[in-house]
């Protein structure tokens, strides 16, 4: 199972590994109260795909459709999402103040397509 929070969220036991999926750490949080398991900077938009995003809700098709072929470049970083998602609890972690339209949200549609296909 694949859940997606927002890393200044409150760690919860049901959220299982905590991966957090931004290229950037997160403003103003330590890593002790962030409660990461493992940061996966590459599987991350590139910060030409970030900054021309901008979450602006008009581009949240042709951003999906071009952060999905940025992941097919990094095979070996969703290959370790989808090795974990195989063995329990996943919570993909980020930090846009966006909760629908975030990488966390497109990464998530991503690796449950490759989950589905196996």
């Amino acid at each position: 199972m694949i859940k997606v929070k927002r890393v200044y969220e409150a760690p919860a036991p049901q959220d299982g590994l905590r991966i957090l999926v931004d290229r950037l750490w997160p403003r103003g949080l330590s890593k002790e109260s962030a409660r990461i398991d493992l940061w996966l900077k590459d599987i991350a938009p590139s910060n030409e795909l970030r900054k021309w995003y901008g979450h602006d809700p008009g581009k949240w098709t042709e951003f999906r459709k071009r952060y999905f072929q940025e992941l097919g470049t990094v095979p070996e970083a969703v290959e370790t999402i989808l090795e974990l998602a195989q063995r329990g609890p996943v919570t993909l972690l980020f930090s846009s103040k966006e909760l629908k339209i975030n990488n966390a949200q497109a990464l998530k549609e991503y690796v449950a397509s490759r989950l589905d296909a196996e």
